[in-house]
């Protein structure tokens, strides 16, 4: 005899952002449909709208949702991405003081007195919020409502990504049911947990001399030097020219204008092609430089040791001289999709500019880290 065909699970995205959580769950292949997702940001909710034009976006905070609006949901996962500024190492990192937590402590408030206690919850942030005060409360309420959980801080080099984006994760799993995994009190913790932010320092390319590298790139500590050249030799990580686009339209709008590679050329995570790394990128890519984000290096016959010889003794005009050779440019919001996991279906639409897509890529996730991480819960 059959057994009878599970239920379609439910889905609740909050803070759904460009829809991230929406891919990684598609990617899960889980037997599961969003049912609402809701953000108050309008121009993230223009980017969802256009690629999940059928799912129900609630355009409001999540404290201005009923408990009554809840239940009337009826939805069995949460999948969520509470704000991050809170918790992160370039905030103020007033954790449950910072009024942005208020959302985040109203889901906490609310899930005890749900009609139905939603069975899994996903819940990503950046490291750090590991040791915030609302974390210790909403550990608090998943003991008060019988669930199970595991924390994880992972990154998405795990998975073969040429890109480091250090994240906290959290599963719950309401019992009796239990995980598929044996769950542990300790974070489980895989991939990049150091230096994760370190923009100071170049990808080695073809310049095999760890000596030319100590010397020619003083800001670069032995430490992170030998975190790199590692990053770059592991061979289960992907190349970053799989993630590039082949043609650009107008490639000369994203090369560093002279100006900031003057200012900036000593800090710039430069890597090529051919390197298996990349520093995270955050929402002030293309507009600040400095931590946030490595910049792509396309002139494939120039060595890095030959542009950066005698560099500080050499005057403006020949820093740049010596500069363009590089040919650097950022990397498009399609490639850091593409190294993000987004699939080649995603989409932003016309109006948005360049700048929005960088900052509403930096708040975003990487979707297969997610899947993978959604694919064990629901198991």
């Amino acid at each position: 005899m059959m057994e009878p065909a599970q239920a379609q699970l439910r889905v609740l995205e909050l803070y759904s952002g460009i829809g991230g959580m929406h891919y990684a769950l598609k990617e899960s292949c889980a037997n599961a449909n969003v049912v609402a997702a809701v953000d108050i940001n309008t121009i993230a909710n223009e980017v969802y709208k256009h690629n999940f034009p059928n799912t129900y976006l609630c355009p409001k905070t999540i404290e201005g949702i009923t408990l009554d609006e809840f239940n009337k949901l009826d939805f069995d996962m949460i999948l969520m991405s509470p704000p991050c500024q809170p918790f992160t190492r370039i905030g103020l990192q007033k954790d449950v003081l910072d009024p942005r937590t208020k959302s985040f402590l109203y889901i906490l408030d609310i899930l005890p007195r749900l009609s139905k206690t939603p069975k899994y919850i996903l819940l990503e942030n950046v490291k750090g919020f590991e040791t915030s005060v609302v974390r210790d409360k909403l550990i608090q309420t998943l003991d008060s409502c019988r669930y199970i959980y595991q924390e994880f801080l992972l990154s998405p080099t795990l998975l073969g990504y040429p890109n480091s984006r250090l994240r906290y994760f959290l599963l719950a799993k309401l019992q009796p049911d239990a995980f598929c995994f044996q769950t542990s009190y300790q974070i489980v913790s895989t991939g990049d947990n150091k230096g994760e932010h370190k923009n100071s320092g170049y990808c080695a390319g073809t310049d095999k001399s760890e000596a030319n590298m100590t010397r020619l790139y003083k800001l670069e500590t032995p430490e992170h030097l030998k975190k790199k050249q590692f990053q770059n030799n592991n061979l289960s990580i992907q190349m970053i020219q799989e993630f590039l686009e082949e043609e650009l339209k107008d490639p000369s709008s994203y090369f560093i204008p002279p100006k900031t590679l003057l200012r900036y050329a000593l800090v710039l995570d430069i890597v090529g092609p051919s390197c298996r790394r990349s520093v995270c990128f955050t929402k002030g890519y293309g507009h600040y430089v400095e931590g946030t984000g490595s910049v792509l290096k396309t002139a494939p016959d120039v060595e890095l040791s030959e542009v950066f010889q005698s560099f500080q003794t050499l005057s403006d005009n020949e820093k740049l001289s010596q500069l363009s050779k590089l040919k650097l440019r950022y990397f498009t919001p399609r490639e850091i999709a593409n190294l993000h996991g987004f699939p080649p279906e995603f989409r932003f639409p016309q109006n948005i500019s360049l700048r929005q897509s960088y900052r509403l890529l930096g708040n975003s996730l990487n979707i297969n880290v997610v899947a993978k991480l959604i694919g064990l819960m629901v198991q």
